[in-house]
């Protein structure tokens, strides 16, 4: 009996430090992972940081594995104490391994939508959150928060760049017919990934079947001409299932 992804060419489209686990469950399911970074992760110029007192914070919350990264390593001793939430599974992970043993966070779904249902961030009056993230992002977390009684600041801690690796073997291996699934995990990354490719070859990506963990990123998708987006549970493991169920029935 053939793997579930036989064959199948799957490009991912994460930052390389972020695509490692992905790119092995594909392999390992007999699929081809084809990876091409449409996005990178990068540290903020320290000159523009902004300085942050986290003895004045009653509540931490990291958006990403990144926010983790990088703004752990901006806060090398961290206040015993102070509670730390994150958006999805993946975030949690990456909070864990770097030492915040406590982590609220959503069972299910990897979203503002979702941790902001949680009873803990209810009544948020008198309290200050800090929000680790990159330069930008959606408002509907601090926002909420606010209109639920709480003071917010931002700290960015890293930056979202273009990716910068060659598109030029890319376009070569779809155009030759390599790539049947494109994994995204944000808007700003299939953006990005518009961009890199050019209008020429747009029709490749609108072409090829989406998997995305989030509604919005596919609608985003179907925006930009996508012509079949599928929306999957959250994270890597949401991803593979999506496309596992999808070609099962292909």
């Amino acid at each position: 009996m053939n793997p579930p992804l036989a064959g199948l060419g799957v490009l991912i489209t994460r930052p390389t430090a972020q695509a490692a686990g992905l790119r092995a469950r594909i392999a390992e399911l007999g699929g081809c992972p084809v990876l091409f970074p449409a996005l990178d992760i990068l540290p903020l110029d320290p000159a523009v940081s902004t300085q942050y007192d986290l003895a004045a914070c009653d509540l931490a919350i990291f958006v990403s594995p990144s926010a983790v990264q990088f703004g752990l390593a901006r806060s090398p001793s961290w206040p015993a104490g102070l509670p730390v939430a994150g958006l999805g599974q993946g975030t949690a992970a990456a909070l864990r391994a770097g030492g915040v043993a406590a982590v609220l966070v959503p069972d299910t779904g990897a979203d503002s939508e979702h941790l902001l249902a949680l009873p803990q961030l209810q009544d948020m009056a008198g309290r200050h959150v800090c929000i680790f993230r990159g330069d930008g992002g959606r408002e509907l977390l601090a926002d909420t928060l606010r209109a639920r009684g709480a003071s917010v600041d931002y700290i960015p801690c890293y930056r979202r760049g273009l990716g910068s690796a060659d598109p030029a073997p890319l376009r070569e291996t779809w155009r030759r017919g390599g790539i049947q699934a494109v994994t995204v995990l944000s808007t700003q990354t299939l953006d990005n990934l518009f961009t890199l490719l050019g209008e020429d070859d747009a029709g490749l990506i609108r072409a090829t079947p989406m998997f995305a963990p989030h509604a919005r990123i596919i609608g985003h998708a179907r925006d930009l001409g996508v012509a079949s987006g599928m929306v999957t549970a959250p994270g890597e493991m949401g991803l593979v299932r999506g496309l596992v169920e999808y070609f099962a029935h292909g």
